[in-house]
């Protein structure tokens, strides 16, 4: 998987290129609109992260350009936005993003993020363990061949956490994750909806780690 950093900021470009090769993806970078736009069209990558306020060529003119552009389509576009913009998340969604992640830029909240916007461009239907089927696009599960019910909420976090067996997912992860770190809830949150998860699709997929957060096991 390729994907393009668009960011007049020295330091985050590295701190991104840095997280996202640990985590196998391919990065390419970029210090300006123009530039960045032009490293798009000669690598078509499958994800951009793209900064907002940039001088010369903004991201939100970056944006349009990449939707008009023939062959970039299907590209995903994630903004990386200050907190508090909310005028820009508008403009940014008016001009065909796929998502957003906001400054300062936490690497594992950012890297759970990207995994779940490149998921969504799959849309794939995965079986996580026997019996149990998670299909993002269409937020249908089946367990035992039987439809289950969620809520968005359980649904996205019961594929975040299926998205890694065995991985431990931290509460504030998760809360950003799920919830967005623009929205203020407490640990509590997360502990009702795995409650009502584990109602639905029984206890033996989600273990708690205690003091820290929760993982997805493969039922055995």
């Amino acid at each position: 998987m390729k994907i393009l950093i668009i960011d007049d900021e020295d330091d985050i470009r590295e701190i991104l290129k840095y997280n996202l090769s640990k985590e196998g993806y391919e990065t390419f970078d970029a210090n300006n609109g123009e530039s960045g736009l032009k490293k798009c069209i000669e690598i078509n990558p499958d994800l951009v992260l793209l900064d907002i306020m940039m001088p010369g060529m903004d991201g939100i003119e970056v944006c349009e350009t990449i939707r008009k552009t023939p062959g970039l389509e299907n590209v995903l576009i994630c903004f990386l936005t200050a907190r508090g913009e909310d005028y820009s998340q508008i403009a940014g969604l008016d001009a065909g993003a796929d998502d957003f992640v906001a400054k300062p830029i936490k690497p594992k909240v950012l890297i759970s993020r990207i995994n779940a916007i490149l998921r969504r461009k799959s849309g794939e239907s995965k079986s996580y363990s026997e019996g149990l089927v998670i299909n993002r696009e269409r937020y249908h599960v089946e367990l035992n061949g039987q439809v289950i019910q969620l809520p968005r909420k359980e649904f996205e976090l019961l594929a975040l956490l299926a998205s890694k067996p065995g991985t431990v997912f931290e509460r504030e992860v998760i809360l950003d994750s799920v919830w967005g770190s623009e929205i203020v809830v407490g640990d509590r949150t997360i502990d009702v909806h795995i409650r009502k998860l584990r109602e639905k699709i029984g206890s033996d997929y989600i273990v708690t780690i205690k003091g820290i957060g929760y993982k997805y096991q493969e039922k055995e």
